[in-house]
C-alpha cells in the first residue's frame, strides 16, 4: 500500500509541470478577448484617458502575458501618467518578449537618462559641426561676409551680411526665407543685430554711422544716430545689446566708447572713457547685457570689463590676454559666450572662468558672431569662410532627436491627422519644422496625400489652470490670490480656457471657463484651508483637465511660499515633473510674498520651463502669459489617407514617422485602430 501510494505521488509531480505548461497556454478565446482588450486599451491612450488604459492594457495581459506589443503599450501608458519607474519596466519586459527592438531601446536609453541629475555645465562639454550653410552654390552666390546673427523664439534666425549689404532670414533647415536691404539706399555695412520686445529689429551700419529700425519682418522704419563724437553720434558702431527697460546699448569703435540711446532712439549718455578706476577701451566689440550688468569685450586687448547700466566701472571680468580677437558676445542660460577666430568660448559671468565649449579646427577663418538658437544649437557666422555654421552638443548629434506619436485621429478615416511630440534628449522641444523635415510610411510604406497641418509654436493662446494654496496661511492672503487671478484673466484677452483648483485636504475644481467672461473678479475659494493641504493632489488634478487641452498650457500656481508636511504624501517630486513633462505642462508660481522659494517649487519649474513671480511686481503679471505663450512647444500636426484594410476596425494599423533636421534624425512608430463598423 505504501509503495502505490509513494507511486501515485510521483506521477502527480511529474505531471504537475506538464499540467501547468498546458494551463498557461493562451486559447483562442483568450487571444481574442486580449485583442478586443487592447482596441480598447489604444482609444483610451488616445482620448487622453492614460489611467484607464493602464488598466485595460493589464486587463489584456492576463489573458495574453508576455505579449510585447500589450507591454510597450502599457509602458508608453504608464510614461504619460508620469510614473516612469513602471514605464521603463515594462519596456524591459517587452524587449525581453521579443529582443532586437532598437526603437524600443533608444526609448528607454532616453528616458532613463533623463531621470538621472544633469551634471553641472562644465568644460566636458563640448558642441561639434551639425551642418553648415555656404555662401554661394555652383552658379549663384547667396551671401557675402557674414558678420552677425539674432535666433528668434520660432527656430529661425537673422545675419547680417556685411559684404553683401542685406539681411537674410533663415529657417532651422538654412533656407533663405526673405532678405532685406533697409532703406532706399541700401544698408551700408550692416553689423550688429538685437530686438525689442515689440519685434523691432535693430541693425548697427558700421559703415553708415547709425542703427537702422526694421519691422518684425525686415521692412525698414527709420535709422537713429549720425556720424560724429558728440552724444548719440557714432564712428563705425558695431554690437548691440538692450538692457531691462530697453535701452540700447552700441558699441562705438572709432569713438572707443559705449552709446546709449532709449529704445525710441533718443541719445542718453555714452561711458568707456579713461577714468581713476578704469583705463579706457582700446577697440570695444561685443557688448551683453545680463541681470543689468554690462560686460563688453575689448578686441585686441582681449579682456572683458564690467559695467553697471550707468555706465559705472565694475570689474574686469576676464583680464588682458584671456581672449584676444574676441569679437562679438552674447547671454546663455545665464552665462556668456564668445566669438574668437576659431572657437567659441563660455565664460562664467560671476567667477570668470571660461573654457573652450565649440572648435572649428585650423581651416582659414574668422568667427565674428554667436548666438544660441531655439533647439539648443550654437549658431556661428564665419566672415572669412562666408559660411554659416550650425554646431550642436556631441551627445545630442549621437542619439538624435527624440521622437512621440502622442495622439491618432480617425474619426475621418482613412483620412487620418496625428499629432507629434519633437524633443533632444534632454527634452528640449524642437521648433521651426518644417513639411520636409517629416517622412511618414505605414508598415513602411510611403503614405500618400501627407499635409503638414500646423506646428503648436506658432499658436497664440493657451489654457491655464490656476492651482491655490489652501494652506492655513492662505487667509492672510485672500486679496493676493484675487488680484493675481484678475491679472491673470486680464492677460489672457480673452483667448484659451481658464481653470481654478484649490488644493485643500482634498483639492476642489472651483470653475472654469473664458478668461474674458467669468467673474474672476470676485472669485472665492470653496475649499477649507487646512494643515493638511495635499500639494500633490490639488497639481495632479489641476493638470488632468490641460491634458487634451490647448497645445501651450499651464499651470500657475499661487503660493504663500511653503509646501506642507502633506506636500508629497500621495505623489513623489519626480512623478510630478514627470507627469508635467510627460504632458507637455508648464509649471509657474506666483509668490503671495517676498520670500524665497522652495527648492520643491523651483525644481518644477525649472524642470518644465516655467518662472517664478512675485504677485505685486513692478511690471505686473501680464508678461507671466506671454512667458507661457512664447515658451518653445515641439508638438506638430500631421495628416495623410491610409491605404490600410481595417478588418473593420478590428486590424491594428501601423504607422511610422522619421523626422529629419540637419544631420540629427529620429523615428517613432506606433498603430491605431480604425472606427469600427
Amino acid at each position: 500500500m505504501k509503495n502505490r501510494f509513494l507511486r501515485i505521488f510521483l506521477c502527480v509531480c511529474v505531471s504537475l509541470p506538464l499540467f501547468a505548461q498546458q494551463a498557461s497556454q493562451p486559447t483562442n478565446a483568450d487571444r481574442v478577448t486580449a485583442a478586443e482588450e487592447f482596441r480598447r486599451g489604444v482609444q483610451a491612450y488616445y482620448r487622453g484617458a492614460f489611467n484607464d488604459a493602464v488598466m485595460v492594457f493589464e486587463k489584456a495581459l492576463s489573458f495574453l502575458p508576455g505579449e510585447s506589443r500589450i507591454l510597450e503599450w502599457l509602458g508608453k501608458s504608464y510614461y504619460r501618467t508620469g510614473v516612469e519607474g513602471a514605464a521603463l519596466q515594462q519596456w524591459r519586459f517587452a524587449q525581453e518578449a521579443a529582443p532586437g527592438q532598437l526603437l524600443l531601446q533608444n526609448r528607454i536609453e532616453t528616458v532613463r537618462e533623463r531621470r538621472t541629475i544633469s551634471p553641472e555645465f562644465d568644460e566636458t562639454v563640448r558642441y561639434v559641426e551639425a551642418g553648415f550653410i555656404p555662401s554661394h552654390t555652383n552658379s549663384d552666390i547667396l551671401f557675402r561676409q557674414p558678420v552677425s546673427l539674432y535666433p528668434l523664439a520660432d527656430g529661425t534666425y537673422w545675419v547680417s551680411a556685411y559684404g553683401s549689404n542685406e539681411l537674410l532670414h533663415f529657417d532651422v533647415n538654412g533656407i533663405i526665407l526673405s532678405r532685406s536691404r533697409g532703406p532706399l539706399g541700401g544698408f551700408d555695412r550692416p553689423f550688429g543685430l538685437a530686438q525689442l520686445s515689440d519685434g523691432r529689429i535693430l541693425v548697427a551700419e558700421m559703415a553708415g554711422d547709425r542703427i537702422s529700425v526694421l519691422s518684425p519682418g525686415g521692412t525698414y522704419i527709420n535709422s537713429f544716430g549720425k556720424k560724429g563724437r558728440g552724444n548719440g553720434e557714432l564712428l563705425g558702431p558695431q554690437y548691440i545689446a538692450l538692457d531691462s527697460v530697453e535701452n540700447i546699448y552700441v558699441t562705438d569703435f572709432g569713438n572707443a566708447r559705449v552709446v546709449v540711446f532709449n529704445r525710441e532712439g533718443d541719445p542718453l549718455f555714452s561711458f568707456g572713457k579713461p577714468s581713476a578706476k578704469f583705463s579706457g577701451f582700446t577697440t570695444p566689440g561685443g557688448i551683453a547685457i545680463l541681470n543689468d550688468q554690462v560686460f563688453v569685450v575689448d578686441t585686441i586687448v582681449g579682456s572683458v570689463y564690467v559695467f553697471d547700466t550707468a555706465g559705472n566701472f565694475v570689474q574686469t571680468l576676464l583680464p588682458e590676454g584671456s581672449i584676444p580677437g574676441c569679437e562679438s558676445l552674447c547671454t546663455w542660460e545665464g552665462a556668456l559666450l564668445a566669438a574668437l577666430p576659431t572657437r567659441a568660448v563660455y565664460i562664467e559671468p560671476t567667477t570668470g572662468k571660461y573654457f573652450d565649449i565649440a572648435r572649428l579646427g585650423n581651416a582659414p577663418m574668422r568667427i565674428t558672431g554667436v548666438a544660441p538658437d531655439a533647439n539648443g544649437n550654437i549658431l556661428l557666422t564665419d566672415y572669412r569662410g562666408e559660411t554659416i555654421q550650425i554646431t550642436s552638443r556631441m551627445d545630442e548629434l549621437v542619439g538624435g532627436l527624440f521622437v512621440q506619436i502622442e495622439r491618432i485621429y480617425t474619426d475621418k478615416f482613412p483620412a487620418v491627422s496625428m499629432e507629434l511630440r519633437i524633443e533632444d534628449r534632454n527634452r528640449n522641444p524642437v521648433v521651426g519644422l518644417k513639411n520636409v523635415n517629416f517622412m511618414v510610411t505605414e508598415g513602411k510604406r510611403p503614405v500618400t496625400n501627407m499635409k503638414f497641418q500646423g506646428a503648436a509654436y506658432k499658436d497664440t493662446e493657451c489654457d491655464i489652470t490656476i492651482l491655490i494654496d489652501r494652506s492655513a496661511e492662505s487667509n492672510a492672503y485672500h486679496t493676493q490670490i484675487r488680484d493675481a487671478i484678475s491679472e491673470i484673466a486680464v492677460a489672457m484677452k480673452g483667448r484659451g480656457t481658464l481653470r481654478i483648483v484649490s488644493a485643500g485636504e482634498i483639492p476642489v475644481q472651483e470653475g472654469a471657463g473664458n478668461p474674458a467672461t467669468g467673474t474672476w473678479n470676485d472669485f472665492v475659494s470653496r475649499a477649507a484651508p487646512s494643515s493638511r493641504w495635499a500639494f500633490d493632489l490639488g497639481l495632479r488634478l489641476a493638470a488632468n483637465d490641460l491634458i487634451t487641452a490647448a497645445k501651450k498650457r499651464a499651470v500657475i500656481f499661487l503660493s504663500t511660499g511653503t509646501v506642507g508636511d502633506m506636500a508629497f504624501e500621495h505623489y513623489s517630486l519626480n512623478d510630478l515633473a514627470a507627469y508635467l513633462n510627460n504632458n507637455g505642462i508648464i509649471f509657474s508660481t506666483v509668490f503671495m510674498d517676498k520670500t524665497p522659494p522652495p527648492a520643491e517649487i523651483s525644481y518644477l519649474s525649472n524642470s518644465t520651463g516655467g518662472s517664478s513671480y512675485y504677485v505685486y511686481r513692478n511690471e505686473g503679471l501680464s508678461s507671466l502669459v506671454s512667458d507661457i505663450l512664447f515658451a518653445p512647444n515641439g508638438v506638430y500636426i500631421l495628416s495623410f489617407d491610409s491605404a490600410l484594410q481595417t478588418d473593420f476596425g478590428r486590424a491594428y494599423l501601423p504607422v511610422e514617422v522619421e523626422v529629419y533636421l540637419m544631420n540629427r534624425s529620429g523615428r517613432d512608430e506606433t498603430g491605431y485602430f480604425a472606427p469600427l463598423k
